[in-house]
């Protein structure tokens, strides 16, 4: 039997996905909460074999409950559950290496295949999830042009921009000028738009 602690903010979703769950013949969730804190002492206290986190609400608290999970409870494994991140945050969720990771929006047959697959000792990465970060473009933008509209995306002046990088006014209107073109934006504002929804800001 797979013993699973549920891990959920959202008490609705909490009691919907422990439902689900609990109809599989080799599932059961010994433990269901919020994050508060309280995940790893819920863990050690009732070793599960997986712990399901949701990382939308708290993605750094998440993040870190998973790190001293593998740390305090080595033979327990981590299926992180994420909504629709933004492409930057779930590059960097990714980076990490988690035992799992699912969308919310993926079919529930996915979970449930998930937490069997991790639990055996395989990394799984949600297919959907795994497919959104392959297809994201390319980042076009050089390091210079990165740091001008990373700038600008803070709402610096021409002006501040050119002094903070030591470039002239001209340097950096054409740099901005170069970047819209770039990634085929209609003015500065949808630039900062598009680089931040690719993850390249």
């Amino acid at each position: 039997m797979i013993r699973v602690l549920l891990v959920e903010e959202n008490g609705l979703l909490r009691g919907a996905l422990a439902a689900l769950l609990t109809r599989e013949s080799d599932i059961e969730v010994v433990a269901q909460g919020g994050g508060n804190g309280q995940v790893l002492a819920r863990a050690l206290s009732y070793r599960p074999d997986v712990v399901v986190i949701d990382v939308d609400a708290h993605q750094d608290e998440a993040l870190a409950t998973a790190g001293k999970l593998c740390e305090r409870l080595p033979e327990c494994r981590t299926l992180l559950v994420a909504g629709s991140p933004a492409l930057e945050r779930l590059r960097s969720v990714l980076a990490l290496r988690p035992p799992g990771l699912i969308g919310k929006d993926a079919p529930s047959d996915r979970l449930v295949e998930g937490i069997r697959k991790v639990v055996g000792g395989q990394r799984y990465i949600d297919p959907g999830l795994a497919m959104l970060v392959l297809d994201a473009a390319a980042d076009p933008l050089t390091p210079r042009e990165r740091e001008v509209l990373r700038l600008a995306a803070d709402g610096a002046p021409g002006q501040e921009i050119a002094d903070r990088l030591s470039l002239s006014v001209g340097t950096v209107r054409n740099h901005l000028c170069t970047i819209t073109r770039k990634i085929g934006a209609r003015n500065r504002i949808d630039a900062i738009r598009i680089a931040r929804e690719s993850g390249w800001l």
